[in-house]
C-alpha cells in the first residue's frame, strides 16, 4: 500500500503541471574509427536540481537508462562521468545517478555508407517528483573514412517522436470513444437528470448569477474529467506499465471483454434489462441534490459515471486494452480524451438547462439506436474471442469462420435498418424506413457483400486489423500462399529457420509478430500480400516468431535480463525475449533481414504501409 501511494504521489504532478517538463537535453555525434567501426557519442545535459539514473539499478526501483542502437555493438555503453549515490525515500532503496553533464560512448559495427541511429530510454527525477520514462530517438548522418576520429554533428530527430505520436493516437481514440458514448442509450437518459439537477441549484440559490452558472458548468465538466483520468491513472499505478502490456493478448482478459460485449448486446437486443442496482444511482442522486458546493457537483458526476457504465464500460475497456503498455501515461491520457469528449456536452447541458428541455425524449428512435449498437458490439466481441483463440491455439475461430459471422451480422443489421426484422422493444414505427436508415442499410449490406470474397482468401484490407491472420485460412482459391509472408519457405522457429538458411545459403526475413497485433494484420494485408512483394520475399527464408504464443515450452528456460533472473515458460516468452535481448525492441511488427548465418544485414522495418518504401528496404 505504501508503494502504491508513493507512485501516486510521483505521477500526480504530471497531470497538474501547466507545461511539459524536459529537464534532460540530449545531443549526438559520431566519429569513424576504422572502415568497419564507428564511435557514437551521446551527451546528456541535465538541468540543475534534476538527475539521470545510471544503467544499473536494483529491482523495484525507477527506470534505468537504456541504450539501443541500429548497428551491432562492440562492448557496453560507457562513461567516465561521476556516479553519485543516495538513499531515495520514495523508492526506499539506494540509487545511483548522474547530474550536470554526462557523455556516453559506444563503438558499433558500421559501413561508411551506413546511417547511424538508435534511441535512449531514460527517467528524470528531482527531490520532489519523477517524470514518466521517455524515449529519445537519434539519427546521425553517414560518417565516411575521411572523417576518422573527427566527430560529425548529428541529424537528430525530434525527441521521443514515436512515443508522442502514439500518445496522440491514444488521446484521439479516447476522444472518439467519448463522442460515441454520448449517443449510447445509457448516457442519453442522464440528460434530463442533469437538467433537473442544475435547475434545482439555480432555483435554490436566490443569488444565482450568470457567472455562477458558468462556474458550476465548468466544475461539472472538470469533475467528470477528474474521475475518468483518476481511473486510468489508478489502473496504471496498480498494474504497472509492463503488466498492462499483457492485457492485449491475455486470454482471460480478452474472454472477459468478449463475454461483457456479448452480454450488453443481448441486453440491447431486448433479451433482458441490464442495469446497476437502482439504489446506487438513487443514493448518489439524492446526495448530489442535498450537498452544496463543489461536492454536490462531484456527486452528480459520479452519478453519471455509474448510471452510464453499462454502455461506457465496453468502450473504456477497449480503450484501456489498446493503451496497455504503450506508455506509462497512455491509459490516463486515453481516459483524458474520453472524459473531455463526454464532459464538454454535459457542461453545456449544465450551462443551458432550459434549452435542453426541448431535446427529443427517449422513444422508438432510442431503441433502434440500442439495437444498432448491439449489432456492432456483437461484431466487436468476436475480435476479443479471436485474440484468445489465436494465442492459445484453440482453432475455433479461424479466418473464414470469423468473416462468415461478420457477414451474417452486418447483413442482419442492414435488414433491421430496412425494417424487415424487429426485436421485442421495437414499435410499429420501426417498419417505416427513413432516408438516413436507408443509406445506413445500404452501407451495412454493401459491407457484408464486400467481405464475401474473404471466405476464399481475399485480403479484405478494410477489416485486416480485426480478422485473424491469413495463416488461419483453410479455404483458398488460386495459387497464392495462405501464409501471410507470401514466401515459399516459412518457419515459425528460429533454430529450424536458421538451419535451413545455412543449408541452402539463403538470406532470412525475420518477422516478429503477434496474434493480438493490429498493425501486423494491416501490414500483411496492405504490403506483404502484394504480388510484387511476394515475388521478392520468395528469395528469403521467412521466419515468423509470434511473441504472444501461449503454447508451453517443454521445459522452462531461465535467463538473466537487466541484472535479474527471469523464467520463460511459453513460446511467446522465448521469442519476445529474443527480440528484446538481441535486437533491443519489443514492438510488433518488427522486420529484420539476416544473412544465412544470422548476421544482421539491414536496419529494422516496422509498421509502414508504403509499398515502394518496403521494396526499397528489401535487399534481395
Amino acid at each position: 500500500m505504501r508503494k502504491l501511494l508513493t507512485y501516486l504521489l510521483l505521477l500526480f504532478p504530471l497531470l497538474m503541471q501547466a507545461e511539459i517538463l524536459a529537464p534532460i537535453h540530449w545531443e549526438a555525434c559520431a566519429a569513424r574509427l576504422t572502415d568497419s567501426t564507428a564511435q557514437i557519442t551521446l551527451t546528456a545535459t541535465i538541468d540543475e536540481g534534476w538527475h539521470l539514473y545510471t544503467q544499473d539499478l536494483p529491482e523495484g526501483g525507477p527506470v534505468a537508462t537504456q541504450f539501443r542502437y541500429k548497428q551491432p555493438v562492440l562492448g557496453p555503453t560507457t562513461t567516465d562521468a561521476l556516479v553519485l549515490s543516495d538513499y531515495d525515500e520514495n523508492f526506499e532503496m539506494e540509487l545511483t545517478y548522474y547530474t550536470s553533464r554526462v557523455v556516453f560512448t559506444q563503438t558499433v559495427l558500421a559501413r561508411p555508407d551506413e546511417t547511424l541511429a538508435g534511441s535512449v530510454t531514460f527517467m528524470a527525477c528531482d527531490d520532489h517528483q519523477c517524470l514518466a520514462p521517455e524515449t529519445w530517438d537519434f539519427e546521425i548522418g553517414k560518417v565516411s573514412p575521411e572523417e576518422t576520429n573527427s566527430p560529425r554533428e548529428a541529424i537528430v530527430r525530434a525527441s521521443a517522436s514515436n512515443e508522442l505520436s502514439t500518445l496522440l493516437w491514444i488521446f484521439l481514440m479516447g476522444l472518439l470513444g467519448g463522442l460515441l458514448a454520448i449517443f449510447t442509450p445509457c448516457v442519453w437518459p442522464i440528460i434530463p437528470m442533469t437538467v433537473s439537477f442544475f435547475l434545482k441549484r439555480a432555483g435554490a440559490s436566490s443569488g444565482q448569477t450568470a457567472s455562477k452558472g458558468i462556474r458550476d458548468a465548468v466544475l461539472y465538466g472538470l469533475a467528470i474529467i477528474i474521475i475518468y483520468v483518476g481511473l486510468g491513472l489508478l489502473i496504471t499505478v496498480i498494474f504497472g506499465a509492463s503488466a498492462l502490456n499483457a492485457l492485449s493478448t491475455n486470454a482471460v482478459v480478452n474472454l472477459i471483454f468478449f463475454a461483457l460485449l456479448l452480454l450488453f448486446a443481448a441486453s440491447f437486443f431486448g433479451a433482458f434489462e441490464l442495469t446497476l442496482p437502482a439504489s446506487w444511482s438513487t443514493k448518489l442522486d439524492s446526495k448530489a441534490s442535498s450537498t452544496g458546493g463543489f461536492l454536490s457537483i462531484l456527486f452528480m458526476a459520479f452519478t453519471l459515471v455509474i448510471v452510464s457504465f453499462s454502455c461506457t464500460g465496453p468502450i473504456i475497456g477497449t480503450l484501456l486494452v489498446e493503451a496497455a503498455g504503450k506508455s506509462l501515461l497512455a491509459p490516463a491520457l486515453g481516459m483524458l480524451g474520453f472524459a473531455i469528449a463526454l464532459a464538454l456536452p454535459f457542461s453545456l447541458f449544465a450551462l443551458f438547462p432550459g434549452i435542453l428541455k426541448r431535446l427529443p425524449k427517449s422513444g422508438g428512435w432510442m431503441n433502434r439506436f440500442k439495437v444498432t449498437l448491439a449489432f456492432l458490439e456483437l461484431a466487436l466481441s468476436l475480435k476479443f474471442l479471436s485474440v484468445a483463440d489465436l494465442a492459445y491455439g484453440w482453432h475455433i475461430l479461424d479466418r473464414e469462420v470469423f468473416i462468415s459471422l461478420w457477414i451474417v451480422i452486418f447483413a442482419l443489421l442492414g435488414l433491421y435498418l430496412l425494417g424487415l426484422i424487429a426485436f421485442p422493444h421495437d414499435d410499429d414505427s420501426n417498419r417505416k424506413t427513413g432516408v438516413t436508415r436507408f443509406f445506413l442499410a445500404v452501407l451495412s449490406l454493401s459491407f457484408a457483400i464486400y467481405m464475401i470474397p474473404g471466405l476464399w482468401g481475399a485480403p479484405l484490407r478494410a477489416i485486416s486489423a480485426f480478422a485473424p491472420p491469413m495463416s488461419t485460412q483453410d479455404w483458398t482459391l488460386g495459387s497464392s500462399a495462405v501464409a501471410s509472408s507470401g514466401s515459399t519457405v516459412h518457419f515459425d522457429d528460429m533454430d529450424k529457420g536458421l538451419a535451413y538458411a545455412r543449408e541452402h545459403n539463403m538470406p532470412i526475413f525475420l518477422d516478429f509478430n503477434g496474434y493480438g497485433c493490429v498493425n501486423c494484420r494491416k501490414m500483411e494485408a496492405a504490403v506483404l500480400s502484394k504480388p510484387q512483394v511476394e515475388a521478392r520475399l520468395r528469395n528469403y527464408v521467412f521466419i515468423s516468431l509470434i511473441v504472444d504464443d501461449k503454447t508451453r515450452l517443454d521445459e522452462p528456460i531461465l535467463v538473466l535480463e537487466n541484472g535479474k533472473e527471469r523464467t520463460l515458460r511459453t513460446i511467446g516468452d522465448k521469442w519476445s525475449y529474443l527480440q528484446r535481448s538481441v535486437y533491443g525492441a519489443n514492438a510488433q511488427p518488427y522486420y529484420i533481414q539476416l544473412s544465412p548465418d544470422g548476421t544482421k544485414l539491414s536496419d529494422s522495418y516496422s509498421y509502414d504501409e508504403n509499398i515502394d518504401k518496403f521494396l526499397q528496404w528489401l535487399i534481395y
